[in-house]
């Protein structure tokens, strides 16, 4: 009989979620996130008896990405890749992306870049079986607190060089949902100097479906695309100027248009 009141009681506070956030604009939205980051945690460290097979690999992630992509398909997030031809081959990249929020693509570039990694603070390691799962897939650990930050550029290039590694940097440094990016800090490119490998741009068209003010979270389209490399070959720090621009204007001109393209391609009349 318990058994039966706890199901009963359990379909019915499942039944009233799905009412409210068909009805309540606020509960979708908070729900959704909810559910993607709890599902994030879930996939990341679920395969970890599978990932201590290769530790350090770069392709135990590919299991959490693949299921964190189909998980993004069911909640409405839908993504358009496009421009694999320009992924630079031969060699390591400092990938950079732009950041709009925790749903960010990094899902759906993983299996496509090759050979990823992200960096992350010393602290991440130590998150239970979440900072197990990101050790095993091959994050960088840096340590913040130590205030030689050329030691930290060093052990990253090294990396980088030893697994002909594409390592993702978010160069506007904070999540944002403006109609432009916000301007680029300079850490990334002092990795990509330092180790004379290409710069690869990646652009993530505009969330449009979701606004965090208005507590909004629908169904949309996303262009994800992959730009041209940009060459570091024999440039030096006194360019790290000259190249953070290069970078922003066609990142932003992309973000902008891909923007656009999205919106106008697949967005449904909606009531604002």
């Amino acid at each position: 009989m318990i058994g039966v009141s706890c199901s009963s009681v359990g379909l019915g506070l499942l039944i009233i979620l799905v009412v409210l956030c068909t009805v309540s604009g606020a509960a979708r939205y908070r729900a959704k996130y909810t559910l993607y980051i709890f599902c994030s945690f879930l996939f990341a460290t679920a395969p970890i008896p599978l990932m201590l097979l290769r530790p350090r690999d770069w392709r135990n992630a590919l299991i959490p990405a693949w299921l964190i992509t189909r998980f993004s398909r069911i909640i409405g997030c839908h993504f358009i890749l496009i421009g694999k031809e320009n992924i630079v081959k031969e060699t390591g990249a400092v990938v950079l992306i732009n950041h709009q929020s925790c749903l960010d693509v990094i899902g759906e570039l993983w299996p496509v870049l090759e050979r990823c990694t992200v960096i992350a603070k010393n602290a991440v390691l130590y998150l239970g079986s979440y900072g197990l799962a990101s050790w095993l897939w091959g994050t960088i650990f840096i340590d913040r607190k130590n205030s030689n930050a050329q030691n930290k550029v060093n052990s990253t290039i090294e990396i980088i060089k030893k697994r002909r590694a594409r390592v993702l940097f978010f160069p506007e440094g904070t999540r944002h949902s403006n109609n432009t990016l916000k301007s680029f800090k300079k850490g990334a490119f002092h990795v990509a100097i330092d180790s004379q490998i290409p710069i690869q741009p990646v652009v993530v068209s505009k969330y449009y479906y979701i606004n965090h003010k208005l507590k909004r979270f629908d169904s949309g389209v996303n262009y994800i695309s992959i730009l041209p490399p940009i060459s570091t070959e024999g440039k030096t720090k006194k360019e790290i100027p000259s190249l953070m621009e290069q970078a922003y204007q066609c990142m932003n001109e992309e973000f902008k248009k891909k923007t656009q393209e999205a919106i106008e391609n697949f967005m449904v009349d909606k009531k604002q």
